[in-house]
C-alpha cells in the first residue's frame, strides 16, 4: 500500500472495530493470549518480524503472574473466544509481543510501548453505557478494559498499518512492544530485564485519557509514583475461641494490627507517599481463632528514595505485628514501578512533528499523569543505555474515570493517536 494513498477512513474503522473486539473480550495480567495471539497474527501478515512470549520476559523478573495451575484455563478462555491456537502455542504459556520493522537504511531503534491488559473491575450493566447500548461491553466477569488499553492495543495494530505502507520513507527499525500486565507493574520489568528495549536511540509510551480532553496532545508525562505491590501471608494456631483460646496464635489480629499500622507510616520531608491495603481476608468461623489471614498491599512515593524508604517501613511493620502476635509472616513483591522523566530532545522533537500534523488545538509540553506506570522501567533502561525517552498523553474525553465500571473513550481520539505517532516516527527516523 502506498504511503501516500492510505485510507484513513478505513483505517479509524479498523480501529473502531479492533478496539471493540478487544473490549468485548478483555484479559487480565498476565493472560492476555487471546489479545496476543490475534495481535501476532496480524502482525505477521504485515510482514513484522516476531517475538512471542516467553522469549519476551525474562523469568526470574516475573512478578505478579497468577498460578501455574490457572493458567490453562486462560488459554481455553482464549480459544473459545476467537484466539489464535497456533500463536497461543507459540507463546509457551506467557503472553506478549515485540515487533520489528526493519527498514534496511542505517538509521536510529525507535520503540514503541502498547499495554494490552485489562482492569479487574466488573463493567456497569446501565443500557446507557455505550458498550452495552452497542453490543460490546465485556462478557468475562470482574474483567474490564476500563483504562484504554483495549485502544493501545488497537491503535499499535493501526500504526503497524501505516509504517508498513510508509516503510520506503523510513530509516533504521522500529520496535513496537505489546506488553502484558500494565496493570499492578507487573510487565515491563520483566521485558526490560530480557532486552526488549536494549539498543533503542528512542522509546516512547502513551495513554489515552488520563484526564486531557480530546483534541488535546501531551509530549511529556510526568508524576508517576514510584511503587511496589506485594501480597502478604500471616500463618498463626487456629485454636477453639471459647474452649481454648490461649492455644491459638490469631492471624486476623495479626493482619488487622499491620493493616491499621501501614496507613500510619511517617510521611516524609522530601515528597509524597502513598500506602493502601486493598484487600485484607481471615479466618473460616465464627468460633475459630483464624490461623491465617491474606493482605494485598502497596506502597508508592514521588522519588525512588522516598518509594524505598515507605517500603522498608512497611516490611518492619509486618514482622513486627507477625511476632507481636507469634505468627509467621510471608511476602511476595508482585509488582513495581519507577520513575522517569522525558528526555528535552526528543520532547523538542515529538512537539515538531504534533505541530506540524495541526491535528491538535492543543499542544501541552507537560502533563502530570496520575499513579503509577510500569513503562518507566523501559524509559529508564533506554536512558541508562544513551537513548532517549518520553511519555506522550492521547487527549480523550472519558464517560467516568479509568478504573471505574462506566469508563468509556472518545474513539475518534484513536486515528488521532495513530497519526501523531506516525508523525513522531517520521521525525525521528530522517
Amino acid at each position: 500500500m502506498d504511503g501516500n494513498k492510505l485510507d484513513w477512513n478505513a483505517l479509524e474503522r479498523d480501529l473502531v472495530a479492533w478496539r471493540r473486539d478487544l473490549h468485548k473480550y478483555p484479559e487480565s495480567a498476565w493472560t492476555e493470549f487471546r489479545t496476543s495471539s490475534l495481535v501476532a497474527r496480524r502482525l505477521e501478515k504485515l510482514g513484522y518480524g516476531l517475538t512471542v512470549g516467553l522469549d519476551t520476559v525474562e523469568l526470574s523478573a516475573v512478578m505478579g503472574r497468577p498460578p501455574r495451575s490457572e493458567i490453562d484455563a486462560h488459554i481455553q478462555r482464549a480459544i473459545r473466544q476467537g484466539g489464535d491456537a497456533e500463536w497461543i502455542d507459540k507463546m509457551r504459556e506467557y503472553p506478549g509481543v515485540v515487533a520489528a520493522l526493519k527498514t534496511g537504511r542505517p538509521g536510529p531503534v525507535v520503540s514503541i510501548r502498547f499495554d494490552m491488559d485489562c482492569v479487574d473491575v466488573d463493567e456497569t450493566k446501565l443500557p446507557s453505557h455505550r458498550p452495552n447500548e452497542e453490543g460490546f461491553a465485556s462478557v468475562n466477569d470482574l474483567l474490564m478494559h476500563a483504562c484504554g488499553h483495549d485502544a493501545h492495543t488497537a491503535m499499535g495494530l493501526g500504526l503497524a498499518a501505516v509504517l508498513t505502507a510508509k516503510q520506503d520513507d523510513l530509516k533504521g527499525e522500529i520496535r513496537l512492544i505489546f506488553q502484558p500486565g500494565e496493570e499492578g507493574c507487573r510487565g515491563a520489568y520483566a521485558m526490560t530485564q530480557k532486552g526488549v528495549v536494549d539498543g533503542s536511540d528512542y522509546f516512547l509510551a502513551m495513554h489515552i485519557g488520563g484526564g486531557v480532553p480530546s483534541g488535546v496532545f501531551g509530549l511529556n508525562s510526568l508524576g508517576y509514583l514510584c511503587t511496589a505491590k506485594f501480597d502478604v501471608e500471616f500463618t498463626g494456631r487456629t485454636a477453639h475461641a471459647a474452649g481454648a483460646p490461649h492455644e491459638g496464635h490469631n492471624a486476623l489480629l495479626a493482619a488487622a494490627a499491620a493493616a491499621l499500622s501501614l496507613h500510619g507510616i511517617a510521611p516524609h520531608r522530601d515528597g509524597s507517599l502513598r500506602v493502601n491495603v486493598g484487600v485484607l481476608s481471615a479466618g473460616t468461623g465464627r468460633n475459630v481463632i483464624p490461623g491465617k489471614a491474606f493482605m494485598k498491599a502497596e506502597t508508592r512515593g514521588q522519588t525512588q528514595k522516598i518509594a524505598d524508604y515507605v517500603y522498608e517501613r512497611a516490611q518492619k511493620i509486618l514482622q513486627g505485628a507477625a511476632a507481636m502476635y507469634e505468627t509467621e509472616v510471608t511476602v511476595v513483591k508482585t509488582g513495581a514501578g519507577t520513575d522517569a522523566a522525558g528526555d528535552a530532545p526528543l520532547v523538542a522533537k515529538a512537539g515538531e512533528a504534533i505541530r506540524e500534523t495541526g491535528l491538535f488545538r492543543e499542544v501541552l509540553e507537560t502533563v502530570q499523569g496520575g499513579g503509577s506506570e510500569d513503562a518507566t522501567w523501559m524509559m529508564r533502561r533506554v536512558q541508562e543505555l544513551g537513548g532517549q525517552a518520553t511519555y506522550l498523553a492521547l487527549g480523550s474525553n472519558i464517560a467516568a474515570p479509568h478504573h471505574n465500571g462506566c469508563f468509556d473513550i472518545d474513539e475518534s481520539s484513536m486515528i488521532l493517536g495513530v497519526k501523531a505517532l506516525a508523525a513522531i516516527v517520521g521525525k525521528l527516523s530522517q
